[in-house]
């Protein structure tokens, strides 16, 4: 059988984390098995539905490189892909209920007679779920007595007004569709067993089911879209690469069974399988998130690195056309471990005035005799016969020695006259970049503070 996956989403809001985490195993799963991951809007209550949302969700499954294979824009076999759309095949599953009688009207709705007896869901992932719909029932306030109460367990499956309840609607269309593996959240359990009751009514084999574990804030409590991390939009405008969020959307609920945590799109996809996900669930790390992102950087290829590096240079100001560009990319690798960060990293590089940093200035002045290391050091680096980082460092090394003291003395004031701060690129790369009559120039410029 042809592994068939869906997610679908409601476009009543933002793409969050852990829509977008559903997606992703359901991608994975399919792409693993050869299989087709198929894009389902569940948009039938219109009061809430916006296309606004839905383009957000649309955006952000694009960003994160999750190609539906069927679905809105791609079309398929099985469409249309909107429930909103999808109402004459409703109608005709309804009337297969109405002649089996399996359904009756109750003021107006229309319910689903629930079966009297033990419904057992066979999850690969939380096991064996047994539930009775009709001893457990359901409940309801009542509002005269301010007390909860019995109500009727019957499904209502299509509302007074002629709307059809999520439940009816989300098993019609994986028949419909061909769907053979419900991968989505452990909320959903409960619904299941409905689910399984319609399957049987319909005469149709259920698909195999997998809840996969919540993802909680650090808190421990379900996620919000006020919660860091939760929107994936944010990622995009943020500076993470969606093959890292991937990776690490892929670790929240997953692993590979070994130490391994940095995964590659290939790679990810061939390691994916439902054996490797965890029953417990788990918890959102901003700092690990961002963490794995610098691992992704560190990995990308030059030409990558300057293709998504290039938007956040040009927000920042920075000249992204520069021919010193590509090589200050390469010393920010290891000091950012977001695309944002890049430009703080290596902006001083391209700035005509430097900007000292007043903690990084004061530490430089509290050294003894620092006016004349400041003049042993722009005298060796103005003599210097070559440019280049074995010839930097030799110069300094002899400066040093000039006046008596070791090269880590004469690199801080260098690193914070020509660059302004402590913090920042490696120091001798940078001044390789910026050439002998810039260094000097700054140099010169930062010793007229000390006289």
């Amino acid at each position: 059988m042809s592994v068939r996956t869906r997610f679908a989403p409601s476009p009543t809001g933002f793409l969050h984390i852990g829509g977008a985490r559903t997606a992703l195993y359901n991608w994975l799963y399919a792409k693993h098995h050869g299989g087709s991951f198929v894009l389902r809007v569940e948009d039938t209550d219109a009061e809430r539905s916006t296309k606004a949302s839905m383009q957000v969700i649309l955006d952000g499954l694009k960003w994160l490189g999750l190609d539906w294979d069927e679905g809105p824009g791609v079309g398929g076999d099985f469409g249309p892909y909107h429930q909103s759309e999808r109402v004459e095949i409703y109608d005709r599953y309804l009337a297969k209920l109405e002649a089996s009688g399996h359904v009756y009207e109750d003021e107006g709705a229309i319910r689903f007679r629930v079966p009297d007896k033990l419904i057992t869901v066979h999850d690969e992932i939380c096991g064996d779920v047994s539930t009775n719909l009709k001893e457990q029932g359901s409940r309801r306030f009542n509002t005269e007595t301010n007390e909860e109460e019995e109500a009727n367990p019957d499904i209502v499956i299509k509302r007074p007004n002629g709307g059809y309840i999520f439940h009816f609607v989300n098993v019609v269309d994986d028949i419909e569709m061909g769907i053979s593996h419900v991968i989505r959240g452990e909320d959903h359990l409960s619904n299941t067993p409905k689910h399984l009751a319609l399957f049987e009514a319909f005469g149709v084999t259920p698909p195999t089911f997998a809840h996969i574990p919540l993802n909680l804030n650090p808190s421990g409590t379900k996620m919000s879209k006020r919660d860091q991390g939760a929107l994936i939009h944010e990622y995009q405008e943020s500076g993470f690469l969606p093959a890292a969020v991937n990776n690490y959307m892929a670790l929240l609920g997953w692993s590979a069974k070994d130490d391994q945590e940095i995964f590659l799109p290939e790679e990810l996809q061939s390691r994916f399988d439902l054996g490797g996900i965890n029953k417990s669930n788990s918890k959102f790390d901003y700092d690990k998130c961002k963490w794995v992102n610098g691992e992704h950087l560190r990995q990308l290829s030059s030409t990558d690195l300057q293709d998504w590096a290039g938007p956040f240079l040009t927000r920042a100001g920075l000249p992204a056309g520069d021919a010193r560009v590509p090589a200050a990319l390469e010393l920010s690798r290891e000091r950012a471990q977001l695309l944002s960060e890049i430009p703080d990293v290596i902006a001083t590089i391209f700035e005509t005035v430097v900007t000292y940093d007043e903690t990084s200035v004061a530490k430089v002045a509290s050294q003894d005799d620092i006016a004349n290391k400041l003049s042993a050091l722009t005298s060796g680096l103005e003599g210097a016969e070559s440019w280049d980082e074995v010839a930097i460092k030799s110069t300094i090394t002899e400066a040093a020695q000039g006046v008596g003291v070791k090269m880590g003395a004469l690199m801080l004031p260098c690193r914070v006259g020509v660059m302004g701060s402590t913090s920042g690129a490696d120091l001798v790369p940078v001044l390789v970049l910026l050439g002998k009559p810039e260094v000097i120039r700054r140099l010169q410029e930062f010793s007229s503070q000390f006289g």
